[in-house]
């Protein structure tokens, strides 16, 4: 099989030939049929986050289950499913608290390997995943099963993008309907908060870019208003929107503080700040404890949309089957695996929202 394998920071992928071994106890192998670039998977590569190489990256996955280990009870051969970073035990306090997202259980996957390159040298499933390649094993809680008329392209986007964006609205920040919500970044994630937002039945969805392309999109995602804000006055534009008040909810989909320490001058009093966007693992925010306080604001984190895969990605899978969830508009262009680095590069520059690997076009 092949796989993208980063061997150094600041370094393109290379791909090449590397060894897969079948899945253990509990483990699912899947031929992957499409997977996304997220900027998580970029994070990785340029070292924001550091950790150990050699790492095979991608996360955001969709493909068609080819083995199964003992004790699997989730999926059978011949399955097609998305595929996420997302793993739980099930056992753990988290799990049974209601968040599996945050999940503290034990995975052999991360201290041990199924992946190995020509050297023998055991190869980090990047992100609990390994998806930028042929196939891949991860932990049965990582797939769900989607339907047959969703396109496997399509289904790739659900297991972090638009988890993440929708998640982010309706678990982290419960968002209520008739509420003044604002967007920060309109890109593959912000614009799913976006959609996140008007399927919470937001009064007034405001999204803030410094890229017109991406205000223009966010529109036609559901936004009400859109600041470009390299132009125009954030702050007085909000207020104006908002009777003056501020947005009760603000979701920051970028990972930087500049946009955080943005975001909490754009609430109201009582208002909720998600941060929603991964900055690097450095990242420091200097915060009015004063204001915070004596105007009951809040500032939550949200991991992946506080997901639940196995229920998240079929209510998801429906609303884009129905006609309520858009996600053909999320794909900028499709490549090869060969062409990764030009996927990467083109995303990195501002001029994609999701671009595609299509692995295995035949499958989708």
């Amino acid at each position: 099989m092949q796989a993208a394998v980063c061997y150094a920071y600041d370094q393109p992928l290379s791909v090449e030939e590397v060894s897969l071994d079948p899945p253990q106890v509990g483990e699912v192998r899947v031929r992957i049929a499409a997977v996304a670039v997220c900027h998580s998977d970029v994070h990785r590569i340029r070292g924001d986050w550091r950790g150990r190489l050699p790492i095979v990256v991608g996360h955001e996955a969709a493909g068609v289950v080819e083995e199964i280990g003992p004790g699997v009870t989730t999926v059978q051969v011949g399955d097609r499913v998305a595929v996420s970073m997302l793993r739980s035990c099930g056992r753990c306090v988290q799990c049974l608290s209601g968040s599996p997202h945050l999940c503290e259980g034990k995975f052999a996957i991360g201290p041990t390997s199924r992946l190995h390159n020509q050297r023998g040298e055991a190869l980090l499933h990047g992100l609990n995943t390994a998806a930028f390649a042929e196939a891949t094993v991860v932990d049965q809680s990582q797939v769900v099963r989607v339907p047959d008329s969703l396109p496997l392209d399509r289904a790739a986007l659900l297991g972090c993008g638009v988890i993440t964006g929708v998640g982010a609205v309706i678990h982290t920040a419960h968002v209520p309907p008739g509420a003044h919500v604002v967007v920060i970044g309109a890109g593959g994630v912000g614009l799913n908060a976006v959609q996140g937002a008007a399927l919470a039945g937001a009064a007034q969805i405001i999204a803030l870019d410094i890229l017109d392309a991406k205000l223009t999109a966010a529109r036609d995602f559901g936004a009400t208003s859109a600041i470009n804000t390299a132009t125009d006055d954030p702050v007085a534009r909000v207020r104006a929107l908002t009777g003056g008040r501020g947005a009760d909810y603000v979701l920051v989909t970028v990972g930087n503080a500049a946009a955080i320490t943005q975001g909490l001058g754009l609430l109201c009093a009582g208002g909720t700040l998600v941060i929603v966007g991964l900055p690097r693992r450095d990242t420091l925010v200097q915060v009015n404890a004063y204001d915070l306080a004596s105007k009951g604001q809040r500032i939550l984190g949200s991991f992946m949309g506080s997901g639940r895969l196995i229920t998240d990605v079929p209510w998801l899978a429906e609303r884009y089957l129905d006609g309520r969830l858009k996600l053909d508009e999320l794909i900028t262009a499709r490549y090869p695996l060969s062409a990764i680095n030009a996927a990467i590069e083109a995303m990195e520059r501002g001029a994609a929202l999701r671009n595609m690997i299509m692995v295995a076009p035949d499958i989708n």
